[in-house]
């Protein structure tokens, strides 16, 4: 027993001793590998042997206006847009104008064969015969009351019945005259003429069709001045508090981009769409060489009254690349890192505003461009 209690204490020391061994042996063989560290390259750090050649300029901190864009449409100025209709029914013989045609007030637009100017005629030429037939009766009445044939009764009724044929001669002539007839031409034939001198912006009639009277619907024609038109842009609810009226405003049309127009906020829709969530924004735009045509699609700049801190640098030290936006800020004697840069529009002498990536008063290359071709010449 005490034998077998000796062997196996001796084996637990073999064991033992044997781990430690291999513990230390594990702990050379790491202490003999170290690890290799690798310095990493910075891709957007830039070093010149020459810094003075190339400038630098700091951000500029500005008060700005909110400049605010919506999408828009020109339409005919309503004020200055004639519905025209008939108030005579009958039908179309012929049709002298069509849709986009320029018209001159009084031109004429289609000529209409009308029985309700038929009648018209018929009741005016009535209403003259009863008032001649009235007249006569009034003299004969007139003469006898001279000499004392009839009574002061008997004259006054002649002189009403004069009254009442004058009265009846006058409102059928109007009638006529309101159906566009010529009470000194009988006819049945209306010349419907334009009202005012423009261009047929719609047009809801063809040749020899049917007219109502009256209730005519829709009108047969519209006719807008397009020497002045309107932008109707919808603008968002949130962004509502930054436009006023009499608020400059910049539009630019895809059909022209190279043109930018200057007009100015008329009015604001106090009624929203409740499907948009946006209200009608209105400007008036002058159109003298008629190349604004309604149903142009157009883009509008709101510069508001509300300012803001803004910065901005010159239009040289931004480079467009990659379809990203960057600067060179300068950080040491020679040393420069490339930095991008998000850019929101631009202020009006032409300066990209920045609205990320910069701080204020940081030092940028003035000339992004040269700067980027110069180090890449050198690492070639």
């Amino acid at each position: 027993m005490k034998r077998s209690w000796r062997r196996g204490r001796l084996i637990w020391i073999a064991a033992t001793a044997a781990l430690v061994s291999l513990f230390a042996s594990c702990t050379r063989e790491t202490k003999a590998a170290p690890t290799r560290q690798e310095v990493a390259i910075d891709p957007n750090v830039f070093e010149t042997d020459h810094p003075e050649l190339f400038k630098t300029t700091k951000v500029a901190s500005r008060q700005m206006p909110t400049v605010l864009t919506a999408n828009g449409t020109i339409t005919p100025d309503v004020n200055r847009t004639i519905h025209v209709t008939s108030l005579g029914g009958g039908r179309v013989v012929e049709l002298k104008v069509k849709l986009g045609d320029a018209v001159q007030k009084g031109q004429t637009l289609l000529i209409i064969s009308s029985p309700d100017l038929t009648n018209a005629f018929s009741d005016y030429q009535k209403a003259v015969a009863d008032e001649q037939l009235s007249k006569r009766g009034l003299d004969r009445a007139q003469l006898l009351y001279d000499k004392g044939a009839i009574a002061e009764k008997d004259l006054q009724t002649a002189q009403d019945a004069e009254q009442k044929a004058l009265v009846d001669v006058r409102a059928t002539e109007q009638r006529v005259r309101v159906l566009g007839g010529d009470p000194t031409h009988p006819s049945s034939m209306i010349d419907l003429r334009a009202p005012i001198s423009g261009t047929i912006v719609e047009q809801n009639i063809a040749g020899f069709e049917g007219i109502k009277s009256l209730d005519n619907t829709p009108n047969l024609f519209t006719i807008a001045d397009l020497s002045q038109v309107w932008v109707v842009c919808d603008v968002f609810e949130n962004d509502l508090g930054d436009v006023h009226i009499g608020d400059p405003a910049e539009i630019r049309l895809n059909a022209f981009p190279e043109r930018i127009l200057k007009g100015t906020i008329t009015d604001i829709s106090r009624v929203l769409d409740p499907a948009t969530r946006t209200a009608k924004v209105r400007i008036v735009l002058r159109n003298g060489d008629g190349q604004l045509r309604p149903g142009m699609f157009a883009v509008a700049t709101f510069r508001s009254r509300k300012t803001r801190s803004g910065l901005v640098v010159p239009g040289t030290a931004v480079m467009r690349l990659h379809d990203k936006d960057w600067i060179f800020r300068h950080e040491g004697t020679n040393r420069y890192r490339r930095v991008e840069v998000q850019v929101s529009g631009a202020t009006q002498d032409g300066m990209p505003e920045i609205r990320s990536g910069v701080h204020p008063d940081d030092e940028v290359v003035l000339n992004a461009l040269d700067f980027s071709t110069a180090v890449a010449e050198k690492k070639e």
